[in-house]
């Protein structure tokens, strides 16, 4: 089942499914069928497996030809618009020994001890189509390639043996960074946060495991899944890896996520970024080879007016274009001057 939220044209956000790429709203084809449902994704998230199973009864009368989709092309959002929270993990091992090596630092043995994740903005939750970002966000904008899940229960202190039975499904996430502004704040060891804060992107929909089922790679330590990953930055590709490779499962992560703490459904996690999948990464490898070669290298970046479109099999397509904001509110030139103390 592929869950959306999508806006009327009557401005209100609505629970909807997709299936042969039409939109059906999931309250609306309930009634049909005789079956109650509800209006919004955490309605849904919210209501039980009771709740999620008569969706999948919706899901499939619809598949079979009953119900009417929504007439005209409603706008998709975020699957989810508004989660509890949102965090982002660290689980691919290539992005992370790649990116070290590109900086001429060593690969941190804590990464094959335990997974780790940070919380960013959860009100900063966007879907596809245009992303309006400030001046200093596009110094070095760069994209994220992850995938992500969305919690279906809640649970606190999660054994990772049965933490694949929390998520309500996948969706791909593409956690936009400013890197010029990340890179400022993270010499004072704390972030990143200003970033990181202004965008988070994920969609188009949201994927119950079941559709999943061919894919799946079981593990000692949770489910896997063999899902091809794609990013292209204006119609070119540039990125090109797979969710298998992670090397922390979403299951191990949900464990540490949910250590001593609840998370609730509608709580966004995602898997942090896969090897390729972004230009920090891209670039280092590049002006690296480039050096190798006594030759230079032009990083490349996002720039206003650029699109960029991530696909993971099974899982649809995120595109999205980035848009200057008209105003101008640096927070990189209100920057204080270091005095220097004597004594």
């Amino acid at each position: 089942m592929k869950l959306v939220t999508y806006r009327t044209n009557t401005n209100q956000n609505r629970l909807g499914l997709i299936c042969n790429n039409s939109i059906f709203d999931m309250q609306q084809s309930g009634k049909e069928i005789g079956l109650e449902l509800p209006a919004t994704m955490m309605e849904l998230l919210n209501g039980g497996q009771a709740l999620m199973d008569n969706a999948h009864k919706v899901n499939r009368a619809i598949c079979e030809g009953k119900g009417s989709a929504v007439d005209n092309e409603p706008s998709l959002l975020a699957p989810v618009t508004n989660p509890p929270s949102c965090r982002d993990a660290y689980a691919f091992r290539q992005h992370v020994a790649t990116a070290r090596r590109n900086r001429g630092v060593e690969m941190i043995p804590e990464f094959d001890q335990y997974p780790i994740f940070y919380f960013t903005n959860h009100n900063a939750i966007f879907g596809e189509g245009d992303i309006v970002v400030e001046k200093d966000h596009l110094q070095k904008l760069d994209f994220e390639l992850e995938g992500a899940i969305v919690i279906g229960r809640k649970g606190r202190n999660i054994s990772s043996s049965d933490a694949d039975a929390y998520i309500a499904g996948y969706t791909i996430m593409n956690d936009l960074s400013a890197r010029v502004l990340q890179m400022e704040e993270m010499k004072l060891n704390l972030g990143p946060a200003k970033g990181k804060d202004f965008a988070t992107v994920i969609g188009p929909w949201l994927v119950t495991p079941d559709e999943l089922e061919s894919q799946r790679i079981q593990t000692e330590f949770g489910n896997q899944y063999n899902l091809r990953m794609t990013a292209k930055h204006n119609g070119q590709l540039i990125s090109d890896g797979n969710l298998k490779d992670m090397n922390w499962t979403f299951a191990e992560i949900i464990e540490r996520c949910s250590y001593g703490v609840d998370l609730y459904p509608g709580d966004v996690i995602g898997s942090g970024t896969v090897g390729t999948g972004c230009y920090l990464e891209l670039n280092g490898t590049r002006t690296l080879e480039a050096k190798a070669k006594g030759e230079d290298y032009d990083p490349i970046w996002l720039h206003d007016g650029d699109s960029i479109e991530l696909e993971i099999e099974g899982l649809g397509v995120l595109t999205n274009r980035i848009v200057a904001s008209k105003e101008d509110n640096s927070i990189l030139a209100k920057k204080k001057t270091t005095v220097a103390v004597n004594g």
